[in-house]
């Protein structure tokens, strides 16, 4: 089973490190100093979500019933050989009915392209053996590149390592951080 990008949503801090290394992998350059000065500016395909003291980083699930692919009346919302949903900027035309029908909020208009635009899994990336940019750029691994067995067997280690430790997780999460942060100011 192939790879897909989990999110363990009570460790994000709203850092915004996925936001940020996002756009610089859709950049021209590549660089984040290259990135600052590129007309247009690249956009992100990831939206860290702020909900009261927590945070969610929002993206595309890639879902395997995916209703932008079939919402799509030209067919530029489409899957890789990887199972990942991707939109052909050739196809779009801008309708933006795939924005209206993902229910994660996943695909959001370029203000400037006038296309889609949603998470790739940065193919250039992954076709290397390597984890997406978010992923990569994620300090308090929030973000992860797993297949759903592996993030299955993480989430039963940590389950079995609370149960042992008494409820006592052996890391801090996110939230932990955050409040740490919040107390010393």
């Amino acid at each position: 089973m192939s790879k897909t990008i989990f999110t363990v949503a009570e460790k994000c801090v709203a850092c915004k490190s996925c936001e940020i290394a996002c756009a610089v992998e859709h950049s021209r350059s590549k660089t984040l100093a290259g990135a600052i000065l590129e007309t247009p500016p690249p956009q992100r395909r990831i939206n860290v979500e702020g909900v009261g003291a927590y945070s969610y980083p929002s993206r595309c699930q890639h879902c395997s019933d995916a209703a932008c692919v079939t919402a799509c009346p030209t067919g530029a919302m489409q899957r890789d050989g990887c199972d990942a949903v991707f939109s052909d900027a050739d196809k779009c035309i801008g309708c933006w009915m795939c924005v209206v029908v993902c229910p994660f909020g996943g695909v959001s208009a370029d203000p400037v392209g006038k296309k889609a635009l949603k998470c790739d899994r940065c193919p250039e990336r992954t076709a290397k053996g390597e984890a997406p940019a978010c992923v990569a750029a994620c300090p308090t691994g929030t973000l992860l590149y797993l297949t759903p067995e592996e993030f299955a067997a993480e989430r039963r280690q940590a389950t079995a390592r609370a149960a042992i430790c008494g409820g006592q997780a052996d890391e801090p999460n996110g939230m932990d951080i955050l409040r740490s942060l919040k107390r010393t100011h």
